[in-house]
């Protein structure tokens, strides 16, 4: 059995350029994906976010025209629900490495606003990397690894990566209202960005780092992760 740290966003909105707040959180399937597919192989997960706050979930991942159905809404929903860890996180600033077989960032817009500066994130992040462990992000997650510069250079520059693309990001609207986009600033950190069609799974591994492009990859990725684990 291996036991796994999932690292969380704990923001309930994304602030936009204008100054407004876009509620979100993270995404339910990113989360009860990969979390289902874990613990159903008896693997132990345990969840930290910045300063131990309960994660919140956008709720725009639980309608069923997002979800795919109305079921799968259901089951996401019930996922979530059943899920302990969620309701006692631990404090991200209190995660050590070595208590963790791997890593887990799941996305939704809430890792543009906290993650992507929280000092811990990149700690933990630059880390993981370093250790050979497995370490897995999603969609917006990868958003954490601009936490990780350190007088402006990343560790996770060379890496191949994958994450939600300008192109998806325009898609439901929020490109042209968005600070920053993140495929934009995963370049910049010196990433070799690469990506698949919209929607569809993708995913991408380069040593121990597996990333995954959208939501619907989150799933895939937790399948790559268990034939690692």
């Amino acid at each position: 059995m291996a036991k796994l740290l999932f690292v969380m966003t704990g923001a309930t909105y994304w602030t936009l350029k204008d100054g407004t707040r876009h509620a979100t959180g993270y995404w339910a399937e990113e989360f009860a994906a990969p979390y289902k597919a874990l613990t159903e192989a008896d693997h132990q997960v345990v969840v930290a976010t910045p300063n131990g706050v309960v994660p919140n979930v956008d709720m725009m991942s639980l309608r069923p025209e997002m979800a795919g159905s109305a079921q799968i809404a259901l089951e996401l929903e019930a996922i979530i629900r059943s899920a302990e860890v969620m309701r006692r996180p631990i404090q991200l600033a209190n995660a050590r490495l070595e208590d963790y077989d791997a890593v887990y960032l799941p996305g939704g817009h809430g890792p543009m606003e906290d993650l992507c500066v929280d000092a811990d994130a990149g700690r933990l992040l630059t880390a993981a990397l370093a250790s050979g462990k497995p370490l897995a992000i999603v969609c917006h997650a990868p958003a954490a690894m601009l936490a990780t510069r350190i007088h402006g250079v990343s560790p996770f520059a060379g890496y191949r990566v994958t994450a939600f693309t300008n192109e998806e990001e325009n898609a439901v609207g929020l490109g042209p209202k968005a600070r920053w986009l993140l495929e934009d600033e995963l370049i910049d950190l010196g990433v070799d960005f690469t990506k698949g069609e919209m929607w569809k799974p993708y995913t991408v591994v380069d040593r121990n780092l597996f990333t995954g492009q959208n939501p619907a990859s989150a799933g895939v990725l937790a399948e790559r992760l268990l034939k690692v684990l």
